[in-house]
């Protein structure tokens, strides 16, 4: 076919490849086409490279799971041979030969496609698509953080489903044991593909004896921390669910508390001061003043006298030898009952607040 142009068009037969041949005369104006000149042109068709789509998979890339290292080359998009293949991120680069991959054998990218672009010696081509598929980590969903006391072990589990186990102990079994207080992972094979799981062990928060309230013979011990419910003891044998003790007895008497976890208890040593009642500061040296001096080893040691009120009439501390002779500012108080409080911290890692209260009897001659 000639265009009004004079250019000759030539289109093969669908599916020809080989050679072929045109024969064109030039007539000019001559009606009898007597006056002619022929000319042959001689045709190779060169057929192009036959290809398909194809598939790659990878697994995830650790640092960045969401991608993949690729090689592009092992995408089996045509079995041509002597046939030139160029890598590309879009179809229209593949077409115009813009932004070329030049490392296909290291192509790392997410779930997506690529193009090869396939060509024979004669510079004919055709563009084939590549999927690529990243397989993404398989984690364990029964391997979770634990929490344990301290002095415990545990057992860690990977569940089932997977073609191989390695831990950060050596093991290769799905469960290891005995396992204390730490951080351990686990690499789980599925298929050619490996992930690493951290799981950690937690030593479960411990319960602090935050302050004791003494009154008379009772103790109050007060507790923070730790996970509720608390259970309470004085001989760390018969425990309680109350924190509250009645009729202790005077002395150094040990508490014990422990939380939800069932740990080795935390405990704290107390003084329970000897109770005084009535002072009757006659001068004949029985009972004239409260003495409290037993306990001035103690950390942070002072007591305080109150009114009925509760106005503050005298404060026992070191200048005054943690005593009260019933008296404020040198005139003795009336008769009657009074009331105190004592406090100090225990001398332990948790320096424990202790605070002793109760009320006396004042006898002063009028």
């Amino acid at each position: 076919m000639i265009d009004p142009n004079g250019v000759i068009i030539y289109t093969p037969n669908f599916g020809f490849a080989g050679a072929d041949t045109i024969v064109y005369k030039f007539c000019g104006n001559d009606p009898e086409f007597t006056d002619c000149e022929q000319v042959t042109l001689t045709f190779t068709v060169s057929e192009s490279p036959v290809v398909t789509e194809a598939t790659l998979r990878t697994c995830f890339i650790p640092t960045n799971p969401a991608t993949g290292l690729f090689n592009l080359t092992l995408a089996g998009v045509t079995v041509s041979t002597g046939v030139i293949k160029q890598y590309y991120p879009s179809p229209t680069d593949a077409q115009n030969g813009t932004n070329e991959i030049l490392n296909p054998l290291n192509y790392i990218a997410p779930n997506g496609v690529v193009y090869i672009k396939v060509s024979n010696a004669n510079g004919c081509f055709r563009i084939a698509k590549v999927t690529l598929i990243v397989f993404p980590p398989t984690y364990s969903n029964i391997l979770e953080d634990k929490i344990i006391c301290m002095e415990d072990k545990t057992t860690l589990d990977a569940g089932p489903g997977f073609t191989a186990y390695k831990w950060s102990t050596g093991a290769t079994t799905q469960t290891i044991n005995n396992v204390a207080v730490g951080t351990y992972w686990v690499d789980l094979k599925t298929g050619e593909c490996t992930t690493r799981q951290t799981v950690k062990v937690y030593a479960s928060e411990q319960p602090v004896i935050s302050t004791i309230d003494i009154s008379n013979s009772t103790v109050t011990v007060n507790v923070v921390g730790g996970t509720a419910p608390y259970k309470y003891s004085i001989d760390n044998i018969n425990w309680q669910d109350s924190n509250i003790f009645n009729n202790v007895p005077r002395g150094n008497n040990t508490f014990y508390v422990k939380d939800d976890y069932d740990c080795n208890p935390i405990d704290v040593e107390v003084t329970v001061p000897n109770l005084i009642n009535v002072i009757t500061p006659n001068g004949d040296g029985v009972n004239d003043v409260i003495d409290y001096s037993e306990l001035a080893h103690k950390p942070n040691l002072v007591f305080n006298i109150f009114d009925r009120y509760g106005a503050k009439m005298h404060q026992g501390n070191k200048t005054n030898g943690y005593k009260w002779d019933g008296a404020v500012g040198g005139k003795k108080v009336p008769t009657g009952n009074y009331w105190f409080d004592i406090s100090w911290n225990e001398p332990n890692s948790k320096q424990t607040p202790i605070k002793y209260s109760g009320w006396i009897l004042v006898k002063n001659r009028d």
